[in-house]
């Protein structure tokens, strides 16, 4: 594709906002068209914002397009398969924020529907939070600096839910994101770009601290269905522990971290600090890894998708597959823990 590629912008949230819709407009021969948010208001207040030359009444308006080349999804997850699916029956390349979607049943249609146009691009927004650590921490487990991988570990913690008062927020809401909880997802996802395979099995615990909250969009009571905090334990099939740990409910500093120990060395990627070190075993920590300038990939999202559409190059980070593979792993977290930490083993074919 050399000419102008037209961009419909379905959802116009934050993360639109901040990333996706100034990516694209600093791409040249990118146009972005079209914006239709939740309202005829809000979608005016994009499009004059960002200098958009339209607004659309509906996101099938969008979908169906015939003057577009592709849609960028930043709807809640509740709407990314249908939004999907429609977008690629009239051949348009997609793009859509994450979560994949609600469940595994969304995704697996998201996935068929992207295998019945194999010329359309098909690519979720990845996780951001290791983007400019991925190649570095690859390298070094595959190099054998760790040895044999004893143990993947993550958490991350906050207080964002502790107080009863606080109300439900779309992550929150059933409907609007499914099974989806906290950032278990968008964690593992980062651990599937290091660990080849996935866990054969996983038991999870959690709780709801507070059963009911007032929904922000309605203002009225709703039952909270998504744990407050989250506890998962899983095995590889080369008997690599999986620990992990996600609360909404830990006040005072918060904690995010990704852990790998193995038999030669350890790695740590701190968040906060925004550093990556490694141990060798036995050993305590010294200075954080350095990273090259070309390993530190950063955001490139609106430009790797762009690439994808104009020259073929194959979605690496995140296509519908991987968006499957972690969705099957909510799934079973969720499944586990909402049946009293059943065992639950995990499929993973496609």
């Amino acid at each position: 594709m050399n000419g102008v590629i037209r961009i419909g912008i379905i959802g116009a949230g934050a993360n639109t906002r901040l990333r996706h819709i100034p990516g694209f407009q600093a791409i040249d021969g990118v146009e972005v068209a079209v914006v239709c948010n939740r309202s005829r208001e809000s979608s005016l207040r994009a499009a004059k914002e960002f200098h958009i030359p339209r607004i659309a009444g509906s996101w099938e308006e969008v979908a169906s397009d015939h003057e577009l080349d592709a849609v960028c999804i930043g709807t809640w997850p509740y709407l990314h398969a249908d939004i999907t699916i429609m977008a690629l029956e009239y051949d348009k390349h997609v793009l859509t924020e994450a979560r994949m979607a609600r469940n595994v049943a969304e995704s697996e249609a998201m996935l068929r529907a992207s295998r019945t146009k194999p010329d359309r691009v098909a690519q979720i927004v990845p996780s951001p939070f290791s983007l400019n650590y991925d190649a570095t921490v690859r390298d070094i487990i595959r190099s054998d600096q760790l040895g044999e991988i004893y143990e993947i570990c993550a958490t991350h913690t906050g207080g964002q839910l502790a107080l009863k008062e606080t109300p439900l927020s779309w992550r929150q809401n059933f409907h609007l994101s499914g099974l989806n909880m906290l950032t278990l997802g968008i964690f593992h996802e980062s651990v599937e770009r290091w660990i080849d395979g996935e866990p054969e099995w996983v038991v999870a615990g959690g709780s709801v601290f507070t059963p009911e909250r007032v929904d922000a969009e309605t203002g009225q009571g709703a039952s909270v269905q998504i744990p407050d905090s989250i506890s998962v334990f899983g095995q590889y099939a080369t008997g690599a522990r999986m620990v992990y740990h996600f609360s909404g409910v830990e006040s005072g500093k918060p904690r995010m971290e990704i852990r790998v120990n193995g038999s030669k060395g350890s790695l740590r990627l701190d968040f906060p600090e925004d550093a990556l070190y490694l141990s060798k075993a036995g050993s305590t920590e010294e200075k954080p890894v350095s990273i090259t300038a070309e390993d530190q990939s950063g955001w490139q999202v609106e430009a790797e998708f762009i690439d994808s559409i104009r020259n073929g190059t194959p979605v690496a980070r995140t296509d519908f597959d991987q968006g499957l593979r972690y969705m099957r792993f909510t799934e079973a977290v969720y499944n586990s823990w909402s049946n009293t930490s059943a065992k639950v083993e995990i499929k993973q074919e496609s």
